[in-house]
């Protein structure tokens, strides 16, 4: 699935002198990857809208929503997951912790970051989340794209993390202070200044985007539902399912198109109801082309049918 980032410092940074509370943990390295080159950060996507994903909704689940960094039609997104995760730490810890530990469900995903020693986290008033975390955490090879791409991977999780467990006032623009073993002066990756208030940068998030079934979900048989959001509401989108046969070949089984929605609150989308018999499937959704051109920036989910 889907690199020249400039990393984008915001103003107006806030004295903030945050209680925090974290735990160790262990872990082995994440090997680091040579990637493309990405747009400067704040600015859009090739093909893409200049948008970011809007805040998450509260939700009952005890779900971690997890950003994954991808590619798609040459480009490089933010995908995110929702992840089981441990209830020992607030929810901003338990999902960033996941974002720098675990691994992705879809192989499609990576992460650069490592299993640091100590993380910790705090929110100030209604709109500020300050990460603290040892420098350990950075230890991957990353040119200056790929940095400023993993940055934002952690302000889109902690946002997305404040924001679905009720944290914080969604109504605000909620920016983040991440610290470094207690300190604003690290260079992260050797290449991004941290320390002062940072924000979800516009263009990152994949234009098209599967939400669930989840990679090698079980689903019961008979009406499965399928969800996923594009960041061009109104926008045509094609989707293809393909089933699994013996040998790991993979054959059509239904296509068609879809609409991604336009109304507010819902902008972007999409939901497909398909009954499938038992078996192995592969779901594609790509935006549609256009006179005879192929299909954008695709994303594809497998998931088996009981």
């Amino acid at each position: 699935m889907a690199g020249r980032v400039r990393p984008v410092v915001l103003a107006g940074v806030l004295v903030l002198v945050p209680v925090l509370s974290g735990c160790t943990a262990e872990g082995g390295p994440t090997p680091s990857r040579s990637l493309a080159s990405v747009p400067a950060t704040g600015g859009t996507m090739p093909d893409g809208p200049a948008t970011s994903a809007p805040l998450e909704t509260t939700q009952s689940s005890n779900k971690a929503p997890v950003y994954w960094i991808g590619r798609s039609g040459g480009n490089i997104f933010l995908y995110r997951e929702f992840r089981d995760v441990p209830e020992q730490e607030n929810p901003v810890t338990r999902a960033l912790r996941a974002m720098m530990s675990d691994k992705p469900l879809d192989p499609d995903f990576f992460t650069p970051w490592q299993n640091p020693g100590k993380l910790a986290t705090s929110i100030s008033g209604k709109d500020v989340i300050t990460v603290d975390v040892s420098a350990d955490a950075f230890n991957s090879n990353l040119d200056a794209d790929m940095a400023a791409r993993a940055i934002q991977q952690l302000i889109y999780t902690a946002t997305a993390a404040a924001a679905s467990s009720g944290l914080i006032d969604t109504g605000q623009q909620i920016r983040v202070r991440i610290l470094v073993d207690g300190h604003t002066d690290y260079v992260a990756f050797g290449h991004v200044q941290l320390g002062a208030l940072m924000t979800r940068a516009a263009g990152l998030v994949a234009p098209v985007w599967i939400i669930d079934p989840q990679e090698d979900a079980e689903v019961p048989g008979g009406s499965i539902k399928i969800t996923g959001r594009s960041t061009s509401p109104g926008s045509k989108l094609h989707w293809q399912i393909l089933q699994a046969a013996d040998g790991g070949s993979k054959t059509p089984f239904l296509t068609g198109e879809t609409t991604a929605a336009a109304e507010q609150g819902q902008a972007g989308a999409f939901t497909l109801a398909l009954t499938l018999p038992p078996g192995d499937y592969e779901l594609r959704v790509g935006q549609a082309g256009s006179g005879g051109e192929p299909d954008r920036n695709e994303d594809t989910r497998t998931f088996t049918v009981r």
